[in-house]
C-alpha cells in the first residue's frame, strides 16, 4: 500500500520482509544499524548473488523525518527492479531499453528507504514536528523553548495560534481587505499594513520549557530535537553556530554513523539518490562551489541525468551553489550529497520530491530557493484551493479553542502541513512514485561493465603443450571503471589489476604475467554532449579495453581474475590441455 499512504515503521518492514520471502536470492533484508531509539534502519539489497562485489547504487529516503515520501519512492524504486530482474521491462510504467534493463540485472542495489526511523514514527502518529530524531541529547536545556505536546486529546501535536494585537498573521478573507468574509476553514497569511485583525501568533502545540512567565521565546524548527542529520556528515563539517544542526561532531548521530560504515565499507557505490521532499527539482553538485570549478567531465554526465529528470519527472536540474543556498555565498556544511560526491566518488544527487509549487501555478523562480521563502498571499488562496480541490481538505481545518496552561486562551489543530505541503496528497503519491523511478533506473544504468573473455588462442607446436593466450579486458559501461571522472584520485578508486593462478599441471611460462596491473578502463558515455560533434566527427581510442598475452603450458586451469574494490571482481577460468 506504499503507493496509496504513508507506512509506519512496522509496516515498511514488513512489505521489505515479503519481497525477500518471494524473491529469495535476490531481495535480502538486513539493517546498517539502529536508530537512537532502537529501531532498525533497514537495508534492502537487491541483485543476483548479492555477495558478489560489483558496481552498485545506492538508494536512501526520509532522512528528515517529515518528509516521508521519500520511503515511497524509495520502494517504488525497489519494486520496478523485482519486475526487471523478473524478466519486466518497464521503469515507473515506461518502457525501459533491452540493453538498460540487463545492466540493472547486473547491479546491485542498496536501497535504504527511511534513514531517519524515529523521526519518521513521530511524525506519522502525532504530527509533531521533528527534522530528523526526536531526540534532545544536547547539553543546553536551561533556556527557554517550545516543547512539542498534545494539548487537546486529539492524539496530535500539530499548531497553536494566539490573538495578540501585535501578530503577525491575520485570516486570509474571500476578498483582499477587511470587508470579505474570513475563508473558511481559516487559512493563516502574513499581516500587511491595510488588515485591521484580528491578528495571531503562532506556536507548535506544545509548552514552554523554563517559561519565566513572560519572554515566549521564538519557535525555532530544533527546538526540541538536536540533530539535521543532512548536516551531519563529515564533508566541510562545521558546529553550531556555524551550521545549524550538525550535531556534536560528523556521524555523532547513530543513524548518519551508520550510513557513513556501510559506504565506507562499500567502496562500489557508484550512483547514490538521496530523497527529500519538497519542491519538485533535482539538487545537483557542487554544493559548496560554483559550476567554474567542477570537474567538467562530471559536469557533462549529469546534464545526462537532467536530461531524463527533465523527460520523465518534469523537475528543473539546479546546481546546489548556484541556487539552493539559504543564505547566499554561505554554503552548507556536513550535506549528505556533498559527502556521497566528494568522498565516495558517486554520482550523486538530491530530489526534492513533490511539484508543489507547479501544482498550485507559481512560475519557475531563480534561485530555485526563493521558492520556499517568496510565498505571497496569492499564493496561499491558491494552497488553500488545491487543499479542497486535490487533498482532500487535510492541510486546513477549524481551530479548536482550549485553555493552555501557560498562555491562557488559544486554539489549536487548524494547520496540519504533513500531507499536501511537506509531502504529495496521498491521491498523487503514485504518480510521484512512477516519475522517480523512470528517470532514476535509467541513471542507475550508467554504472561500468567490466568483463574478460579469451580473443585468441594459439599453441607453440603441433604436438606440444605450450599455448599463447590472447585474453582482452573490457569496460562495456557507460561510466569509466573509477566512477565519475572527478573520482579517479581517490583512495579506494583504485585502478585494475589481473591475476592468475594455476591449477592442476597448469604452469605460465612468463610468470610476470600472474599479476598485471591494468589502470582504469574508460566508459563508452561523456555526458549528453560527449560524443562526436559536427566539427570533430571523430571517437576517441580504445582506452576501454586492454589486451593480456598468457603464456602456459601443461594439462590443468587457468583461474583469472579481473577487478578492484571499486567494481569487484569478473573470474575466468581456461582450461589448458
Amino acid at each position: 500500500m506504499f503507493r496509496q499512504r504513508y507506512l509506519d515503521h512496522a509496516e515498511l518492514g514488513a512489505q521489505l520482509a515479503a519481497w525477500a520471502e518471494a524473491h529469495p536470492g535476490l531481495a535480502h533484508v538486513s539493517t546498517i544499524g539502529r536508530s537512537a531509539e532502537g529501531r532498525e534502519i533497514w537495508l534492502l539489497t537487491i541483485g543476483r548473488n548479492p555477495r558478489e562485489e560489483r558496481p552498485a547504487v545506492w538508494v536512501d529516503g526520509n532522512m528528515h523525518a517529515s518528509e516521508v515520501c521519500g520511503s515511497s519512492v524509495a520502494l517504488a524504486i525497489a519494486e520496478d527492479l523485482l519486475a526487471i530482474h523478473a524478466g519486466g521491462s518497464d521503469a515507473g510504467g515506461k518502457p525501459l531499453p533491452a540493453a538498460m534493463c540487463e545492466a540493472l540485472r547486473d547491479t546491485l542495489f542498496y536501497v535504504v528507504p527511511r534513514i531517519s526511523p524515529d523521526g519518521a514514527e513521530v511524525v506519522l502518529k502525532s504530527g509533531r514536528y521533528v527534522r530528523s530524531s526526536p531526540v534532545n541529547d544536547r547539553a543546553n536545556k536551561g533556556h527557554a523553548y517550545w516543547e512539542a505536546a498534545d494539548l487537546d486529546g486529539d492524539g496530535l501535536a500539530l499548531t497553536m495560534r494566539q490573538r495578540d494585537p501585535e501578530g503577525e498573521l491575520v485570516e486570509l478573507r474571500d476578498q483582499d481587505g477587511p470587508d470579505g468574509a474570513v475563508l473558511q476553514p481559516p487559512v493563516m497569511v502574513a499581516r500587511t499594513p491595510e488588515d485591521e485583525g484580528p491578528f495571531y501568533k503562532l506556536y507548535p502545540e506544545g509548552r514552554i520549557v523554563n517559561f519565566d512567565g513572560r519572554t515566549i521565546p521564538a519557535p525555532f524548527f530544533l527546538s526540541d530535537n538536536l540533530n539535521d542529520f543532512n548536516r551531519n556528515f563529515p564533508y566541510d563539517w562545521a558546529p553550531d553556530p556555524k551550521q545549524v544542526g550538525a550535531g556534536h561532531y560528523p556521524g555523532s548521530a547513530p543513524e548518519t554513523r551508520a550510513v557513513l560504515d556501510f559506504a565506507t565499507t562499500h567502496p562500489n557505490i557508484m550512483v547514490w539518490l538521496n530523497l527529500h521532499t519538497f519542491g519538485g527539482v533535482l539538487i545537483r553538485p557542487l554544493g559548496d562551489q560554483p559550476d567554474s570549478k567542477m570537474n567538467p567531465g562530471d559536469l557533462a554526465i549529469f546534464e545526462q541525468v537532467e536530461a531524463w529528470m527533465s523527460e520523465h519527472a518534469g523537475y528543473p536540474t539546479v546546481s546546489g551553489y548556484h541556487e539552493f543556498l539559504y543564505e547566499p555565498d554561505k554554503p552548507l556544511h556536513g550535506d549528505m550529497g556533498d559527502f556521497a560526491y566528494h568522498h565516495r566518488g558517486a554520482l550523486a544527487y538530491v530530489v526534492e520530491l513533490w511539484d508543489l509549487f507547479a501544482q498550485i501555478g507559481i512560475e519557475r523562480r531563480k534561485p530555485f530557493v526563493d521558492h520556499y521563502v517568496k510565498f505571497a498571499r496569492k499564493d496561499m488562496r491558491a494552497l488553500a484551493a488545491f487543499d479542497r480541490e486535490h487533498n482532500a481538505g487535510r492541510i486546513f481545518k477549524t481551530w479548536k479553542t482550549l485553555e493552555h496552561p501557560q498562555l491562557g486562551t488559544v486554539e489549536v489543530a487548524g494547520f496540519d502541513p504533513r500531507v499536501g505541503i511537506w509531502n504529495p496528497p496521498l491521491e498523487r503519491i503514485d504518480a510521484t512514485c512512477k516519475a522517480q523511478s523512470a528517470a532514476f533506473l535509467r541513471v542507475a544504468s550508467l554504472v561500468p561493465r567490466v568483463g574478460v573473455e579469451v580473443v585468441k588462442r594459439e599453441r607453440a607446436a603441433a604436438a606440444g603443450t605450450t599455448q599463447r593466450i590472447e585474453l582482452r579486458i573490457v569496460n562495456r559501461g557507460y561510466l569509466g571503471t573509477c566512477g565519475l571522472p572527478s573520482a579517479k584520485e581517490l583512495p579506494h578508486a583504485e585502478p585494475l589489476r589481473l591475476t592468475v593462478a594455476c591449477e592442476g599441471g597448469a604452469r605460465l611460462l612468463a610468470p610476470a604475467g600472474a599479476v598485471v596491473e591494468l589502470g582504469h578502463l574508460e566508459g563508452w558515455g561523456a555526458g549528453l554532449y560527449g560524443g562526436p560533434s559536427v566539427f570533430a566527427p571523430w571517437t576517441r581510442g580504445n582506452a576501454h579495453e586492454r589486451f593480456v598475452t598468457l603464456v602456459a603450458e601443461g594439462a590443468g586451469k587457468l583461474v583469472v581474475k579481473v577487478g578492484s574494490c571499486r567494481v569487484g571482481e569478473r573470474r575466468l577460468e581456461i582450461a589448458l590441455d
